[in-house]
């Protein structure tokens, strides 16, 4: 199979990587002046979990386009979530009537969200991985499993088209009903872990101070009525933050979930990401339901996202 990827970010690199290893064609779109910044390979340093814990060390050869052809059998949408309408409104030209496959964190609805593509053409999907790239090094990894929406009509031929691919790397799909309220209940997750990244500074100082997981219970709490109001239903992992009494979640998450040494707090611990925006996009739609997030609007006021929000609000 002849895949794109829209981006050479961590996921894409890691996956297209995964791919290439099990005989698929793999390239990459990037943005103008990209390839030369980027050159012609990346320095790989990722855990590779679909087989037992395999670390991976190697300078890889990737190719890279600056323009875009329809001339693909799938296009893989992995980018930061404020850069998902740019990418689709590109993809609605570009990409002809090539399937593509959203493998991203979302908290719109899902079909504004990737307008104006067609939301036949798209489907919907989560990754099992996390990590980060500074210097062109790329240090992170990924699991056995990752997340791909049910089929909805019209979209099965796409569905068992992503299947196939993924399977043929060995990796095990688990298939997501809602797709929809799964991703909402997943971004708010990413708010309350963001918002306490604001506070210590980064992704590894959140990992590493014992009291974290225990506000990030408290950030998903203040966070419900916010769900509730868009008619999510809260899933398995929302109602263990916010039901866990937060010095018992603390516990669970620094000495089970993101124990020492294991790939989760691997990934984590190497996320140079600047956290910020999952948290606006929250604080902004509670103002407009009306609903107080003080826990999260303190932590977003010192930001540069915050500056830029309070400017748009006075214009309006």
């Amino acid at each position: 199979m002849r895949i794109l990827f829209f981006g050479r970010g961590v996921i894409s690199t890691q996956y297209a990587w995964a791919f290439e290893k099990a005989g698929h064609t793999v390239e990459f779109y990037v943005r103008k002046g990209r390839k030369e910044t980027f050159g012609s390979n990346i320095e790989l340093e990722m855990w590779d979990a679909r087989r037992g814990k395999q670390l991976i060390k190697e300078s890889w050869n990737v190719k890279l386009h600056e323009e875009m052809s329809p001339n693909y059998d799938l296009i893989i949408v992995s980018v930061n979530t404020e850069q998902l309408p740019e990418a689709a409104q590109l993809l609605s030209t570009a990409a002809g009537n090539t399937p593509v496959l959203i493998f991203n964190n979302v908290w719109q609805d899902l079909k504004s969200s990737i307008s104006p593509l067609s939301l036949n053409n798209v489907v919907f999907g989560f990754p099992g991985g996390g990590g980060g790239i500074a210097d062109n090094r790329l240090r992170g990894g990924f699991l056995k499993i990752l997340f791909l929406e049910k089929p909805r009509v019209g979209t099965e031929h796409i569905n068992n088209k992503i299947k196939e691919l993924f399977e043929s790397a060995h990796f095990k799909i688990s298939w997501i009903k809602n797709m929809q309220n799964w991703l909402w209940n997943h971004f708010a997750m990413n708010a309350a872990m963001e918002t306490e990244v604001l506070r210590r500074g980064s992704f590894p100082a959140l990992i590493n101070h014992r009291a974290s997981f225990a506000n990030v219970g408290l950030n998903m709490r203040e966070m419900i009525p916010v769900l509730k109001a868009r008619g999510a239903k809260l899933d398995a992992i929302s109602l263990m933050l916010t039901k866990i009494p937060p010095a018992l979640l603390g516990t669970l998450f620094n000495k089970v979930i993101f124990a020492k040494g294991s790939l989760p707090r691997l990934f984590v611990e190497y996320n140079n990401s600047k956290a910020g925006f999952a948290v606006l996009e929250v604080v902004r739609e509670a103002r407009k339901l009306g609903i107080p997030l003080p826990r999260l609007s303190v932590a977003f006021e010192n930001t540069e996202q915050h500056t830029a929000f309070h400017m748009q609000s006075q214009r309006k």
